[in-house]
């Protein structure tokens, strides 16, 4: 199945099983509902920015929306193995970057593990909000350096370091080099609690 396609049916399916409209999950993203109902049909190649805005509207990560979800009786239990290659590789259409879920497939995982190809010069900006569930995530620098701006605070990652933030506030990446950028993003989901602080 194509990456699309993949995409199509996991935010139809998340969003059918919270019982959403079309127009409720346009109103809960601020996606647009024909746009929303285009990537449903596999007729749209999402960018980053939208897949995050409905991801957010969802209470999902963006990760989620690679994973395949089919539930029932007559769906196979998820392998605890990923193999390479099987692991779903996305492109952003906006800024190039390239994502693979490393992870297995489970939505049950508490944990996500995302590999990340960021082209030199590019720039992503994630409107994050809160969702219905913590969401912690760790950047680990592999090759090059990225600039994370996390709810307005810079942060420069070389290679070797690593950030933590919550996903709960406005996130920009920017590879400021002329070089490609690698790193390694950890997600891990838990129940919403206010009280918590990170």
């Amino acid at each position: 199945m194509g990456i699309n396609l993949l995409i199509a049916r996991r935010v139809r399916e998340l969003r059918e099983t919270q019982g959403f409209s079309l127009d409720a999950l346009a109103e809960r993203s601020g996606v647009s509902r024909s746009n929303i109902s285009l990537i449903e049909r596999g007729q749209s190649s999402p960018t980053a920015t939208v897949l995050d805005k409905l991801s957010t509207g969802l209470g999902v990560t963006v990760a989620s929306l690679f994973e395949d979800g089919r539930a029932g009786a007559d769906a196979a239990a998820p392998s605890p193995l990923a193999r390479v290659d099987e692991q779903p590789v996305w492109t952003d259409p906006a800024s190039g970057y390239v994502r693979r879920n490393v992870s297995p497939g489970s939505p049950r995982s508490p944990l996500q593990l995302v590999d990340v190809r960021f082209p030199a010069g590019q720039r992503v900006a994630f409107e994050t909000s809160a969702r219905d569930a913590d969401v912690y995530q760790q950047v680990w620098m592999i090759e090059g350096q990225m600039e994370l701006i996390v709810d307005g605070t810079l942060w420069l990652l070389e290679q070797g370091d690593c950030l933590s933030m919550r996903l709960n506030c406005p996130i920009v990446y920017r590879n400021p080099s002329r070089q490609a950028a690698r790193y390694l993003v950890a997600l891990a989901s838990l129940p919403f609690s206010p009280e918590r602080s990170f």
